[in-house]
């Protein structure tokens, strides 16, 4: 049962991705969360680092479009930068946003990667979804009294998950 929440790579950060695994697997498309997985929740633009990451997805020649819970507003300014497609208020896990993103890349579901944070957002969606899953430590903690029990929540899973291994 458990299983659905285990992603299928772990990494510190973005900037520890490994990007082999993208090439083994042939992911041709990325679906990413914005909030503290590519940026820091309270960061309106992409980073440096941010940017970096993108433009590694460019060169590899994977096509990627942003999948976020948030707001149009937050999302759309994100994504103007990269003229890329975005969906915003996608209702992670459910699979409404994963599939509306899929259809505006045209892509196949065993090629394509989600990464994000949350662990009962993104990976859960990205696993319903039949996609590989990439999570990355949050950048910020400080987050919500709501947030600081699922990242608890999150903890425990991990732990299982780490076991497993």
């Amino acid at each position: 049962m458990l299983k659905k929440f285990y992603p299928d790579y772990t990494f510190k950060s973005i900037n520890d991705i490994n990007f082999s695994i993208f090439t083994k697997s042939k992911i041709m498309w990325a679906l990413l969360d914005i909030d503290n997985t590519l940026v820091s929740y309270t960061s309106p633009k992409a980073d440096d680092n941010a940017k970096r990451f993108l433009k590694t997805l460019d060169a590899i020649g994977i096509k990627y479009c942003f999948v976020s819970n948030n707001h149009k507003k937050r999302v759309a300014l994100f994504a103007e930068e990269f003229c890329c497609g975005y969906v915003c208020n996608s209702m992670k896990p459910l699979s409404f946003g994963i599939n509306r993103a899929m259809r505006m890349l045209g892509a196949q579901r065993d090629k394509t990667v989600l990464i994000g944070d949350q662990i009962f957002t993104d990976v859960y969606a990205g696993n319903r979804a039949g996609l590989l899953t990439v999570m990355v430590n949050p950048i910020e903690a400080k987050e919500t009294p709501f947030f600081g029990f699922k990242r608890r929540m999150e903890k425990i899973v991990l732990r299982n998950y780490e076991a497993k291994k």
